[in-house]
């Protein structure tokens, strides 16, 4: 197969997994069918699509692996990071900022999964989010920080609501807060409430925000 060839190959994988990425998060596994995702990625046909995945299951086991691949490398290069620099800045929460709003649809797809009854449903997420979970618990026991050993766990899915639980609740917080979730000021005070949140959590010194120094000035 010639450079081009390949590329354009991808370029159809990839507009192909965006779309899917959009459907199941919209309306879960059950709800969405090959020929609205074949429709939506601009293809001809549904054998169009079955030329780049096998069914509908191998389709949506590749969206989830291409959402949460990146994530995890995040997560493990994040706890390099710590250790050679344990009072560090967070950089690595601002590219998983950055990752989930390019991607702001993969947290509703795993949330909408998780509330799926579907054995096979639980059975991928488990398979896709377990090393997800191990690497960012292998992260919090090599960060020394006020919890103990038996609450870490709960501290790992405890960040994972804060940062993923924002994305997968928009629709809710644009009716509560009356702005857009996902415009640029509420997601820079999100980024800045998140990095004061994870330095408190984890031990380290809070990062004031402008509104206590100028209390502090005042």
């Amino acid at each position: 197969m010639s450079g081009r060839a390949e590329s354009e190959t991808r370029s159809t994988r990839d507009i192909i997994l965006d779309a899917a990425e959009r459907r199941f998060a919209e309306r879960g596994f059950a709800g969405v069918s090959v020929r609205e995702i074949a429709a939506d990625a601009g293809l001809k046909n549904q054998a169009s699509l079955y030329h780049h995945f096998k069914n509908k299951r191998a389709l949506y086991e590749a969206v989830l692996a291409r959402g949460l691949h990146p994530l995890i490398q995040v997560v493990i290069e994040s706890g390099l990071a710590e250790r050679a620099a344990p009072q560090g800045d967070y950089k690595f929460l601002d590219r998983m900022l950055d990752y989930l709003i390019e991607h702001r649809h993969l947290p509703h797809l795993i949330q909408r999964a998780g509330l799926d009854d579907s054995r096979y449903l639980r059975s991928v997420l488990n398979r896709m989010l377990r090393p997800f979970y191990a690497e960012g618990l292998a992260v919090l026991e090599s960060v020394a920080g006020p919890w103990e050993t038996d609450e870490l766990p709960h501290l790992a899915v405890g960040l994972y609501h804060l940062i993923f639980g924002y994305f997968a609740n928009t629709a809710l917080l644009d009716v509560v807060l009356h702005e857009d979730p996902q415009g640029a000021v509420a997601l820079e005070r999100q980024r800045h409430f998140l990095k004061v949140a994870l330095s408190v959590l984890l031990g380290n010194q809070p990062v004031r925000s402008s509104t206590a120094k100028r209390q502090e000035s005042a």
